[in-house]
């Protein structure tokens, strides 16, 4: 595998873990909103990954064999809960407001893999660095 498929492909594993954290964050930010009905309330992004073949790559796009990309961000369909509040100026009809579906402890945990994973994607590309280096003072000598 040459230098600049590993720098590929841990940069590739960088760019979707920043997505991944990006996406927790915002869930934690929106995760005390309310809405009036369970269909406008606040739903959980998710980062859905996508690994790149060797019969997918697109060299215009720049990809690596071996790589991987975000697919999607999707919403997560977990039912918005029902809080009963009658004088809330968001309560539907029945008197209930709905919260999003976030949870902020399991938003949490998927920052803290996500930068366990891009940690591990940097120390990749910095082994790989450190190997070339060592190979080209072998070679100068």
């Amino acid at each position: 595998m040459s230098f600049e498929n590993i720098m590929g492909i841990a940069g590739q594993a960088m760019d979707a873990q920043t997505v991944r954290i990006n996406a927790a964050v915002s869930n934690i930010a929106n995760a005390d909103t309310q809405a009036g009905s369970a269909e406008d309330a606040f739903r959980a992004k998710r980062v859905i990954f996508k690994t790149i073949l060797a019969s997918e790559v697109n060299q215009k796009r720049g990809d690596t064999v071996g790589g991987v990309r975000v697919a999607q961000i999707a919403e997560d369909m977990a039912p918005s809960p029902a809080v009963y509040e009658p004088n809330h100026p968001d309560a539907d009809a029945n008197g209930y407001v709905y919260t999003s579906n976030v949870e902020v402890m399991s938003e949490m945990v998927d920052i803290t893999a996500a930068s366990r994973s891009y940690e591990s994607a940097v120390e990749a590309s910095n082994t790989a660095k450190r190997l070339m280096m060592r190979t080209i003072e072998l070679l100068k000598k």
